[in-house]
């Protein structure tokens, strides 16, 4: 029988594997995450049966709760708010793996003492430790997100001093546990200290480091699984763990590069935390746009021969994805070429908008990387940038003063026109100014991008 489970638990596994490479792709990412949720359950079955556990009933409660839950949110939260929802899907995890190993610790110290390894200690206690801090740190995180807490670095003097001391002594007080003594005392101190630590490293990073913060905390989320899965000695725990820990690692790594900024640096920095200004010397806007009405706008794009749209998070949050395909179909029935740039933190996290359009069957070989896009701006009549903010900064190709200097940025400045939607001159997340607005080839279409974008169209078809 013992045999038959690890066989199981290895095709789960293998299940984990292909259904992470199939979300790689728009076009397979649904079959990706059927396969993997149906791996996830054969697990969940197997251990219960494998386990023997007594009290299925409390277990069937718990799936009913959680499934009513999951439905609900699948269906009621809203595409803008997903990063939200992911920060708290990570916290749950953390705190879930925690629990696991907390009460690993409670059994085996009302047991026999004698019957533990070491290897189990300490995974026990890293589960702990991760645990919490994923716990905790996410819940930050999302009320960063969801500016229930000012999304700008709470900081305050030696605070990287005090987080280290921490730090240290969570260790020494784990290094006792496992070789001196397993005492409860220490262990609800270890506790306390983890849970005032996740918070601790969290509260320091800025609204514009949250997308990064929350890759971290999703890769600690899968670590502390894995350690759960060492304390349970549960397989299939371990490897899904470790899948995630890895997945959420390289999805920090993409971002980061993205952002052209190392972890280190938005970890311990203060990104957007002050300055107004696009060099970032905090100096008082003394320059102006130039306005555009959508008839304006539309006769350009309507006597265009290529047009490339830029969509952000205000295109998001205006969930006006259905309007620029429509637009885009007008424009391409006048013999308009037609391209998407899709910079990778365009949204709040990688893939957000090309999932908000393929919603409105937005083909996906006209959604162009950075890399494959930008040498197309030079070409291009215009640029329509929908919500984009920050991506679009040329301050940070061209001002090495700038605190967004090096990052890589969609080269729309670059069309012969551009046309900016945005609801008013605000900064982005980096909270500094876009120099695109005031250049000589930018118009602005202010108000919500789903009006002014149905605007657009009602003004092509009459043209």
């Amino acid at each position: 029988m013992d045999i038959f489970i690890q066989y199981v638990y290895l095709a789960s596994a293998t299940m984990f594997i292909i259904g992470i490479k199939l979300l790689g792709s728009p076009t397979t990412a649904r079959r990706g995450n059927l396969l993997a949720a149906t791996a996830m359950l054969i697990a969940v079955i197997v251990t219960l049966v494998n386990r023997e556990v007594l009290n299925y009933g409390m277990i069937a409660t718990g799936i009913a709760i959680g499934t009513v839950i999951g439905a609900i949110m699948a269906r009621t939260i809203k595409m803008t708010a997903m990063p939200q929802m992911v920060a708290i899907f990570n916290g749950v995890g953390g705190g879930a793996s925690a629990l696991i190993a907390i009460s690993e610790f409670v059994r085996i110290t009302e047991g026999n003492l004698s019957l533990i390894k070491q290897h189990e200690e300490i995974a026990i206690m890293l589960g702990t430790l991760i645990g919490l801090v994923t716990l905790t740190g996410s819940l930050v995180a999302f009320g960063k997100l969801q500016e229930i807490i000012t999304t700008r670095p709470i900081t305050f003097p030696l605070q990287n001093i005090a987080s280290g001391v921490m730090f240290a002594a969570i260790i020494g007080m784990i290094v006792y546990l496992v070789t001196v003594d397993f005492n409860q005392i220490v262990f609800y101190v270890l506790i306390g200290t983890s849970l005032v630590l996740g918070i601790q490293l969290v509260i320091p990073i800025g609204g514009a480091d949250m997308p990064v913060v929350i890759s971290l905390l999703n890769s600690y989320s899968g670590v502390a699984a894995a350690a759960a899965g060492f304390a349970l000695g549960n397989l299939v725990l371990i490897v899904s763990g470790a899948l995630v820990g890895a997945a959420g690692l390289i999805l920090t790594q993409i971002m980061t590069k993205a952002m052209n900024r190392s972890l280190v640096n938005v970890v311990f920095g203060t990104f957007g935390a002050t300055g107004s200004s696009g060099g970032g010397n905090g100096a008082v806007e003394t320059r102006t746009a130039k306005g555009a009405s959508a008839e304006d706008v539309a006769v350009m794009l309507a006597y265009a021969r290529s047009v490339i749209f830029v969509p952000g998070y205000g295109l998001a949050v205006a969930q006006a994805q259905h309007q620029v395909r429509e637009l885009a179909d007008l424009l391409e029935a006048q013999g308009v070429r037609v391209k998407y740039a899709i910079h990778p933190v365009a949204g709040r996290m990688p893939g957000h908008m090309n999932v908000l359009l393929a919603e409105a069957n937005v083909p996906y070989d006209v959604l162009y990387d950075l890399d494959d896009i930008n040498d197309d701006f030079k070409n291009a009549d215009v640029a329509v940038v929908i919500g984009a903010n920050d991506v679009t900064n040329p301050a940070a190709r061209d001002e090495p003063d700038s605190p967004v200097y090096g990052m890589p940025i969609l080269n729309v400045d670059q069309a012969q026109h551009v046309i900016v939607l945005k609801r008013s001159m605000s900064p982005g997340f980096a909270g500094i100014d876009n120099d695109l607005f005031f250049k000589e080839n930018t118009m602005m279409l202010f108000g919500d991008a789903r009006k002014s974008v149905t605007s657009l169209v009602t003004e092509v078809k009459s043209l």
